[in-house]
């Protein structure tokens, strides 16, 4: 249950004055859905303005607030603007400029002969001054003079600067006074506000030491409850697993071991043969082999008389997984079962029996494998793909699956930096595998400008009539009236009509059906190019396809580059992955770019995205992998991150944990930023 204190936290937006079914939908697109999400919707920047006298004291380019008295209005023919003439108090002549709709209300707001405080960018256009869409006009001097510092907030369409700043500030008002969760030491040290003060801070300037206290917070929760998480489970009873190697003696694998291969089963055999339930991370790189190795650990409960589930995030990885399991098990007399929620019928209920009586030993699916129907004769051992899908809380709501807390292990395809490793798994062991395997070959990277669109093309069908297949990459599923993304629905038609039957679509607003009969179609040869969006980042393996094009790829991250890129290269033959980029880019985009022609480490790789993107805005595609956290910067997690956690081992070891005073604070710090999961394992919480 919720603290009581923190009621007045998640109340519903719709309790604020002026919030209806009409402001709701544009507010839940930000995610702000209660007032504890509105206190902590900070500001992206703050506008500074100047007051002045008249116009002779401002210069161009800079934010004021003036006194103009409106002497008349200039409507253009057509879709022209509306220009509303004022002058200052020396006769000086502004022109404050409207377009589109807004020309209406401005005719309104600004009455000719009547005196008016105009705030915004005073610009030279011509030889006259122009403010462009008045950011506020008011007829009293009050309201602009509280806006020499304003805050700027990240918005949606439908929502203005003016609606969330007052929304803000309701929220504001409602904030409760809460008890100190970080430990007294620290606190003086940094020099930190109290928390609700921070809060109010940070809405009013750039406050480093607010943000700072704030960003603080969340990676404490994140810290603690992930703590909480690995204190709990050294607790739980599991089931000790230790195989005979009878099994996977016999298995068909596509190449020998590597050694980051064979440590990382070692270090997996080692946690299984443990009462404590094993919860580990495998952290390998595109194509360095995980899936053999998760093998292996299934291999090793089937040996010992248990269950293995192998969970995947999406229809098409499943499927992906269960045909390659299935190739290397043969022969071996293991039964590998596909589950997703596509299976209805006689089909589904022969799949549930099976698990139930023991007849299948390992099972792969989507999360349907884990629904209320789904029971296990013996489930000793969870293996979860692409970890970063699914959060802490469902893994914990798949481990009471088991007749005794199931073995975990977590995998995930997308390198990430050792400063965010901890961040994100801090209540996990880490195996890395840091080598591909023998044969891996080289793939040639190319950066091409998209000038060059018909040469690329070109290539491609010279590329297909050689036997060979391609994947084309957009970044968008289709053309949208804001954006010049490409769309894979376009590109789709366009190579289409050059290639015929030969081209499949793929992007994740298909039916189920329809993604799988154009997987079907390309996996198996018949089609020789598929269109995809980034739904084929992860698990798609099809050796033969040889030739990667990723259009506008300057709007990608480097991870997500680099896993895209990892969708060929998988056969004997050399492949090629041409990166077709804008005719602008930015020096962060050139770099990246530089970058991939440069490495196919993508442990390197996600590093060196980390320096580039730094604690600033991320400039491509947000890619998987990425913090889990709202308010902590990248910069923040690197500075903060190493406090928080000791801070964390502190309060369980030294405070006595969320049982002492400062623990049943940083209770309350759990449910503020939902890390409850953290409280919810401990008896009573």
């Amino acid at each position: 249950m919720r603290p009581e204190a923190l009621n007045s936290l998640f109340i519903e937006v719709d309790a604020l004055e002026g919030v209806g079914p009409k402001l709701r939908r544009p507010l839940e697109k930000l995610g702000l859905t209660r007032i504890r999400d509105l206190a902590y919707h900070l500001p992206d920047r703050f506008v500074e303005r100047r007051a002045v006298d008249n116009l002779d004291e401002a210069g161009a380019g800079e934010n004021i607030i003036v006194s103009l008295t409106v002497r008349e209005h200039r409507a253009s023919s057509g879709r022209g603007p509306f220009r509303a003439l004022a002058e200052d108090r020396l006769g000086n002549i502004c022109a404050l400029t409207y377009f589109g709709r807004a020309s209406y209300t401005a005719r309104k707001v600004l009455p000719v002969g009547q005196a008016r405080w105009v705030a915004g960018r005073l610009d030279q256009y011509g030889q006259m001054l122009q403010i462009v869409h008045p950011e506020h006009v008011s007829e009293s001097t009050s309201a602009p003079m509280g806006q020499l510092r304003e805050a700027v907030y990240p918005l949606s369409e439908g929502l203005t600067q003016g609606r969330v700043s007052a929304l803000v500030q309701q929220a504001l008002k409602a904030l409760p006074e809460m008890p100190e969760w970080i430990e007294p030491g620290l606190m003086e040290r940094m020099k930190w506000p109290v928390w609700r003060e921070a809060l109010i801070e940070a809405h009013k300037g750039a406050n480093a030491s607010a943000r700072d206290r704030l960003a603080y917070d969340e990676l404490l929760a994140n810290a603690l409850a992930l703590m909480l998480v690995r204190e709990s489970n050294r607790t739980q009873r599991g089931t000790p697993l230790a195989g005979d190697g009878s099994l996977r003696a016999k298995l068909r694998l596509p190449f020998a071991l590597t050694g980051a291969q064979t440590r990382s089963i070692s270090e997996i055999e080692g946690d299984m043969a443990q009462e404590s339930p094993m919860l580990r991370l495998l952290q390998g790189d595109v194509g360095s082999g995980k899936t053999v190795v998760a093998l292996s650990a299934m291999m090793i409960a089937v040996e010992a008389g248990a269950q293995a589930a192998m969970l995947a995030p999406t229809e098409i990885l499943a499927r992906q997984h269960h045909e390659t399991l299935t190739r290397m098990a043969q022969g071996t007399g293991v039964e590998i079962a596909l589950l997703t929620g596509r299976d209805k019928g006689r089909a589904r209920e022969s799949i549930l029996m099976g698990l139930l009586d023991g007849s299948i030993d390992i099972v792969v699916g989507t999360h349907a494998i884990f629904q209320d129907t789904v029971s296990y004769r013996n489930l000793a051992l969870v293996v979860i793909d692409e970890q970063h899908r699914f959060g802490v809380g469902q893994r914990l709501m798949l481990a009471r699956k088991g007749r005794r807390t199931p073995h975990t292990l977590a995998m995930t395809a997308t390198p990430i930096p050792r400063t965010l490793t901890l961040a994100q798994y801090g209540e996990m062991e880490v195996s890395r595998l840091d080598e591909l395997p023998p044969g891996r070959q080289a793939i040639d990277t190319r950066v091409v400008s998209v000038e060059r669109l018909g040469d690329v093309v070109g290539a491609l069908e010279r590329h297909v009539e050689s036997g060979q297949q391609a994947y084309w990459v957009c970044p968008m599923v289709r053309e949208s009236e804001s954006d010049d993304l490409a769309a894979a629905e376009a590109r789709f038609a366009a190579l289409k009509a050059r290639f015929g039957d030969h081209v499949v679509l793929l992007h994740g607003q298909l039916k189920p059906e329809v993604k799988d009969a154009a997987m079907e179609r390309f996996a198996s040869g018949e089609a020789k190019l598929l269109v995809a969006t980034t739904v084929i980042e992860v698990g798609v393996d099809v050796p033969n396809a040889t030739l990667m094009v990723i259009e506008q790829a300057e709007r990608f991250g480097l991870a997500q580059l680099h896993q895209l890129r990892g969708r060929v290269g998988r056969g004997s033959e050399k492949s090629t992955c041409l990166l077709l980029r804008g005719p602008a880019l930015s020096e962060t985009a050139r770099q990246r770019l530089a970058l991939m022609r440069e490495t196919q480490d993508g442990f390197r790789l996600a590093e060196e995205d980390l320096v580039l993107r730094g604690g600033g805005e991320l400039l491509g595609t947000r890619q998987s992998g990425d913090t889990p956290f709202r308010i902590a910067s990248l910069e923040q997690i690197q500075k903060l991150l190493p406090l928080a956690h000791d801070d964390a081992r502190l309060l369980i070891e030294r405070d006595g944990g969320l049982a002492g005073a400062r623990g049943n604070a940083a209770r309350l710090l759990l449910y503020l930023f939902e890390r409850d999961w953290g409280v919810q394992l401990l008896r009573g919480g």
